[in-house]
């Protein structure tokens, strides 16, 4: 049992697999460049730059987005290390299992799991926020039940009503009604069009990836122009007061709901890159697609860096307009960049607005719920998780279409019934975990395989792997305590899985067993 834990999957494996994946190979460089592009922005800038600036860092927010950015940039370097050695879909979980073993390798796995559904419910639950505001332009107004799951129904209406009058009023002009119909005597309230896009995206991604990435590139085009189109127009806009103090004095803040944190403050500034952290998963993406890569070793490694590159500039100049258009402290935390340019009275600014977070947090969904199928499947052709339903390719479309439809289902009713807050807390953590584990995985691939050939080298991978640990580490350690229970609380639960099932039917150890290698 020890030697199985801690055996390596031999890369020789690896290959055999890629020579017999029945994926097909249909994405270039740029295609690749898009899928991260597509991740990337979304989230980040039209719903988390309202939560980061209001609730942690204040107008320093576009610190936080470097911060974000340096601690991404060190694992990025790592994960294109690995991308390039192991081409195969998988992302960190594979690139675990060949360095650290297969307990390890379960383990991050079953974070990615974690990391992707959380995401993709917090995507889909600010879709439905920015659908609302696209609605609102032509007078089409929906009851609160249908919109927002049940606290965060109920959180609006006592903010409303604590705020006066005035506010009370302007909530129930965005509504149809204020009411909550009952069933068996309970209050029920649902997050329709969340509920809606994660099936019509999990019904894209069944069709297969050419079809679901050609949608991504056009919305990609779309979302690149309205957020340069933000920053020409917004620049025009801004109250340089809004930024003063930059950086504003630490401070508790109460929420509506009577729970607290402290925010702001240099130490603001990194809680809030780690909140806004999750944000910057599309380039992971990336690389849980090489397994459909027409050149993996090669563009996977393109496609990571530059998607990198070009969407944290993006992020830091939407961060530095925002806060300059709108103080902080007036944010609206559910589609922050629309409700900034409408208080200027710009109106065709905000359909367009509108629209393109529409178009681009569809895209993000697409992307994430598409990395979401791709780890089980690679999860279950170890043998990990049962295959049948994880691993099965759809006849015609040549897709995991089973767990695809799985996964759809999860996260559909998660979206629907759960506030944004919750979700992009868990699916933070389990981000930056993943990339602690990548950075730590490739600085000891390099030192216990140097020998095999790295069409792409982290530089000083003595310096990178090192910082990307720390800073990503140090990110987690700034987040509140709640966080690290749940990631415990699943990664426990993913042990008991481990070892009543997944240990049983581990298709290494029969490999090891044939080939008398213990794979250290």
């Amino acid at each position: 049992m020890s030697k199985q834990i801690y055996a390596r999957k031999p890369v020789a494996m690896f290959q055999e697999e890629m020579q017999s994946s029945g994926l097909k190979r249909t994405l270039s460089k740029w295609g690749l460049t898009a899928i991260g592009v597509g991740a990337i922005i979304g989230a980040g800038i039209f719903v988390m730059t309202g939560v980061g600036a209001k609730d942690y860092a204040g107008p320093a927010l576009a610190l936080s987005f470097i911060v974000a950015g340096i601690g991404c940039t060190f694992a990025a370097l790592c994960y294109a290390e690995f991308a390039s050695l192991l081409p195969v879909e998988g992302s960190a979980y594979a690139y675990s299992y060949a360095t650290m073993g297969e307990l390890f390798a379960w383990i991050i796995g079953w974070d990615l799991i974690l990391e992707y559904a959380m995401g993709a419910s917090a995507v889909a639950v600010a879709w439905s926020g920015y659908l609302n505001k696209f609605l609102h332009l032509f007078n089409i107004r929906l009851p609160i039940w249908l919109m927002h799951d049940y606290l965060t129904a109920q959180n609006k209406i006592a903010e409303a009503t604590e705020k006066g009058a005035t506010a009370f009023s302007n909530l129930n002009l965005d509504y149809s009604s204020l009411e909550f119909p009952e069933f068996f005597g309970i209050k029920f309230s649902i997050n329709l069009p969340a509920f809606l896009i994660i099936w019509v995206v999990s019904l894209i991604l069944v069709r297969g990836i050419k079809e679901a990435a050609n949608t991504n590139n056009l919305m990609v085009v779309i979302k690149l122009a309205v957020v340069l189109m933000i920053i020409v127009v917004g620049v025009q806009y801004i109250n340089y007061d809004n930024w003063h103090p930059f950086i504003p004095e630490r401070k508790t803040i109460i929420q509506a709901d009577g729970s607290s944190h402290n925010a702001f403050g240099w130490l603001g500034v990194i809680t809030g890159a780690s909140y806004i952290f999750f944000a910057y998963i599309g380039f992971d993406t990336v690389s849980t697609s090489a397994g459909e890569a027409k050149n993996p070793k090669k563009d996977v490694p393109f496609g990571i860096i530059v998607s990198l590159i070009v969407c944290t500039v993006l992020y830091i100049a939407v961060a530095l307009v925002l806060t300059g258009m709108v103080s902080y402290k007036d944010l609206d935390i559910t589609a922050p960049i629309a409700a900034a340019f409408q208080q200027r009275g710009l109106t065709w600014a905000v359909f367009i607005i509108s629209i393109a977070a529409i178009a681009g947090l569809t895209s993000v969904l697409i992307v994430m719920l598409l990395g979401q199928s791709r780890i089980f499947y690679a999860i279950s052709k170890d043998g990990l998780l049962p295959q049948k339903t994880f691993g099965t390719l759809h006849p015609k479309f040549k897709t995991p279409y089973k767990s695809t439809l799985l996964i759809g289902f999860i996260v559909s009713i998660f979206s629907a019934l759960t506030p944004i807050e919750t979700i992009s807390k868990m699916a933070n953590i389990g981000t930056l975990l993943a990339f602690v584990m990548v950075c730590a995985a490739v600085w000891l691939m390099r030192r216990n395989n140097a020998e095999l050939h790295r069409p792409f080298r982290a530089p000083l991978i003595n310096i990178v792997a090192p910082l990307g640990i720390l800073s990503n580490l140090g990110m987690m350690l700034s987040m509140e305590a709640t966080n690290w229970y749940r990631l415990i609380g699943w990664l426990g639960l993913g042990m008991v899985v481990y070892f009543i099932y997944s240990q049983k039917h581990s298709k290494l150890a029969k490999y090891l067993l044939v080939h008398k290698d213990t794979g250290k």
